[in-house]
């Protein structure tokens, strides 16, 4: 016998994050959910005149949901909007495979189309090496320098390709293997795991930050399942913390012009998938040393880089008539 349960909403995103908990989401992922469960709830609750603890489940409707997601999209980008539509699918599907709504009424609401990947490398050729260079003098600039620090983080990024993240959660346990052929196994999005291959020159860079360490904190114990990553109190670092670190290595170079908008630390990895498809690596070979959930996100950095586009530029037929001017001149 059907009957109508009565349930308010934040009970039933209580419900549905013990539900995921086995799936080990990330910290970064778990907080996202949150914010766009959030978001909404509120606007659903100025809407219905109540307040958000007390918004019942049963007050989800189609019209209520197209409402919220409109105001929501008034002062969010479409990539936001779309990553909320994605969590409340996620968490309405939920609702009726629990048994507390009888149908999920996002089918209803206008899903937002994907914009379109547009990797944001570094600008220039030499700015990776002149960032690591500014990042190694760091001493000059600091009041407090960490160039071992410092240079780990970036390298982290440029040759390693990863997330904020991803390098917190980092531990001295994360580097495994034999001297020499040694890898570094990450926890990534969506608890995808890889193990990246890392050269003797990382295994020293890790090694040179530990003694730094050790010498910056001769009372602490570095034991194998402690965070790696430190800031200058002899914490883990934060992600402000980081982002600010990365931000200072660009200012002490000189770059913070050729960071792309908005990717500050991911443009160290969008540096890393993009010299990775310039050098021929495939987008299998990316997917998986990035860790993307598709290989259709890999493709994109082959498609967007300069090479492909020099030679697709080269073979246009009016070059040969203009190198006949050229060359006649």
């Amino acid at each position: 016998m059907l009957y109508k349960i009565t349930m308010r909403v934040l009970d039933a995103q209580q419900a549905f994050f013990a539900a995921r908990r086995p799936r080990k989401d990330s910290p970064h992922t778990t907080d996202a959910y949150r914010r766009d469960l959030a978001g909404i709830t509120t606007l659903l609750a100025e809407t219905s005149a109540t307040t958000a603890d007390e918004l019942p489940l049963d007050g989800l409707t189609a019209q209520a949901l197209r409402s919220a997601f409109g105001e929501f999209a008034d002062c969010h980008a479409k990539s936001s909007v779309l990553r909320a539509w994605s969590t409340w699918n996620q968490f309405l599907t939920f609702c009726v495979s629990d048994g507390l709504l009888t149908g999920n009424p996002m089918g209803a609401v206008d899903r937002p189309k994907a914009p379109p990947l547009s990797p944001k490398p570094l600008r220039g050729e030499d700015t990776p090496e002149r960032l690591l260079e500014a990042a190694a003098r760091g001493a000059h600039k600091a009041r407090d320098p960490w160039p071992e620090r410092d240079v780990l983080v970036i390298a982290l990024g440029l040759v390693a390709g990863l997330r904020s993240a991803e390098m917190r959660t980092l531990t001295r346990r994360s580097l495994v293997g034999r001297p020499g052929e040694m890898r570094l196994h990450v926890h990534g999005k969506g608890s995808r795991e890889r193990s990246i291959p890392v050269q003797p020159t990382m295994e020293k860079i890790i090694e040179a930050y530990l003694v730094s360490c050790r010498t910056r904190f001769p009372h602490r114990r570095f034991g194998a399942s402690v965070q790696l990553l430190w800031d200058r109190a002899g914490e883990p670092i934060g992600r402000g913390a980081l982002e600010y670190l990365v931000k200072s290595c660009y200012r002490w170079a000189g770059l913070h012009d050729r960071v792309p908008a908005g990717a500050n630390l991911h443009a160290l990895r969008h540096t890393f998938a993009t010299r990775l498809a310039e050098d021929g690596a495939t987008a299998s070979e990316i997917m998986a040393l990035l860790g993307h959930a598709s290989l259709a996100t890999s493709q994109n950095y082959i498609e967007a880089t300069g090479r492909e586009q020099r030679v697709a530029v080269a073979g246009n037929r009016t070059y040969r008539a203009l190198d006949t001017m050229v060359n006649d001149a």
